[in-house]
């Protein structure tokens, strides 16, 4: 089918103007008159995910993050995301993103599902009453401990880091994936026990548990990579006759 025929099925449940205003989504390189069979979809748009898109015979590539943020005076090879973009054009393939569309549409409650969040509200409205993160309840009162071994469980993570007493006791949570730092504000007027997020630096680790909000620090990856599958159930679902491909999930560092 045509790309844009894709494009529209996906703009259909995730519409762009829920996106933030600093955002950049949608089709941001290719052709929407373009023939498209395969669809790759990734976290980002790294070079492994390139060549794998290529290598699938894929038309589209979709992503969460988008390659292109702020303006581009030229597109070359002399830098990282001119050389890209090069890469995806000569080989065919249209390049698309939802990032804060989909976080306000679907990334929000799809994380607050996984934790088994009860009575849960937006964090942080974007339109129309829709927004990034949720607060609710915690399936049951637990230790700050115990909650890092159930995010850990939940979204099959290697390891999480906490602010906070290990010991303190946990009823209320705050989720926002992705980057969390300017979700610890509306978290904590919030008045939840504990925000779990990505990103969070020294500072506003220590300020928060100082405060009385504890913080777990799941990475930015670590919650974000659901987006991989849940899209991927999405097509599947929507346009049966596409072939969907994936990217492994794959934390992108190591701890040593």
């Amino acid at each position: 089918m045509k790309c844009q025929e894709i494009i529209e099925r996906i703009e259909r449940r995730f519409p762009r103007e829920y996106a933030c205003s600093w955002d950049n989504v949608g089709l941001l390189a290719g052709d929407r008159q373009q023939e498209v069979d395969t669809v790759y979809i990734a976290l980002d748009a790294t070079d492994e995910v390139i060549e794998a898109a290529v290598s699938s015979g894929a038309g589209l590539l979709l992503t969460h993050h988008p390659m292109i943020f702020g303006g581009l005076k030229s597109v070359t090879a002399d830098d990282y995301t001119g050389e890209r973009l090069i890469r995806l054009i000569k080989n065919g393939i249209s390049y698309y993103a939802m990032h804060t569309n989909y976080d306000v549409l679907g990334m929000a409650d799809l994380a607050a599902g996984m934790l088994d969040l009860t009575e849960t509200e937006v964090l942080e409205e974007v339109l129309d009453g829709e927004g990034i993160g949720r607060t609710g309840r915690l399936p049951k009162i637990m230790t700050l401990e115990e909650c890092g071994q159930f995010v850990k469980e939940r979204f099959s993570l290697p390891n999480v880091k906490i602010f906070g007493e290990l010991n303190k006791m946990v009823a209320t949570a705050a989720i926002s994936p992705g980057s969390g730092k300017s979700m610890a504000r509306p978290a904590f007027e919030a008045g939840v026990d504990v925000l779990i997020s990505g990103d969070i630096d020294h500072h506003t680790g220590i300020d928060m548990a100082d405060c009385g909000m504890a913080v777990i620090d799941a990475g930015h990856y670590g919650i974000e990579h659901i987006y991989i599958e849940d899209m991927k159930k999405f097509l599947e679902k929507e346009l049966p006759a596409l072939k969907i491909c994936t990217a492994p999930v794959r934390q992108p560092f190591q701890v040593i």
